[in-house]
């Protein structure tokens, strides 16, 4: 079953040294849905993140770690397997064709050069505004009272696996926004969704 909701996946952290978020490549979803063994699982095309992988290795999906269970580097495609848990709070909008952004688990030697995020989503926030200035671009995101609290000026928040720095927050009408530069809209999936 697809659902077709237009959700941002929002992870707030205080500081969690799981990952780095730097979205390493876009992938795109070859197949998704229910496995010969029963689960649920998502194959997805992509290269870069496929460099040095192992079976049991974390890879994150728009921001949601996920376990790989199957790879071939030969059709640079993998597989990962999603719980019923991970189906109800992400994810659920996708489907074959669809872009994702990927990132690899940070390994100890690694570059740092994004924030440490744990990589659990916290809640879910929804586009009410896309306005360009410049080649730059402004977001506005509703979402919870429960996750706006946390939520501040000049800290960070994950968006579908995307580190940013939030420019604003209001209270108010329950938004946050953020600024999106020409490069990062390049390499990630926020400017393809719409408002709403």
């Amino acid at each position: 079953m697809l659902c077709t909701r237009k959700d941002l996946y929002l992870i707030y952290e205080e500081f969690r040294l799981t990952t780095e978020v730097l979205v390493k490549e876009l992938g795109e979803i070859k197949q998704l849905g229910v496995a010969e063994h029963g689960g649920f699982d998502i194959r997805i095309a992509a290269k870069t993140v496929l460099e040095g992988v192992n079976l049991g290795d974390i890879i994150a999906i728009n921001g949601t770690y996920l376990t790989v269970t199957e790879f071939d580097t030969q059709l640079s495609q993998f597989t990962v397997g999603l719980s019923p848990e991970t189906l109800r709070k992400t994810l659920i909008e996708l489907g074959p064709g669809s872009s994702v952004n990927l990132e690899q688990a940070v390994q100890p030697m690694s570059l740092m050069g994004g924030h440490f995020v744990q990589g659990h989503v916290d809640g879910t926030g929804e586009i009410v505004s896309k306005e360009p200035e410049g080649d730059s671009l402004w977001v506005k995101v509703k979402t919870g009272k429960e996750l706006l609290k946390y939520i501040v000026p000049k800290g960070f928040i994950v968006v579908d696996g995307t580190s940013l720095t939030v420019v604003d927050v209001f209270d108010e009408e329950d938004c946050f926004n953020f600024m999106l530069v020409a490069y990062t809209q390049q390499k990630v999936v926020i400017p393809l969704k719409k408002v709403g």
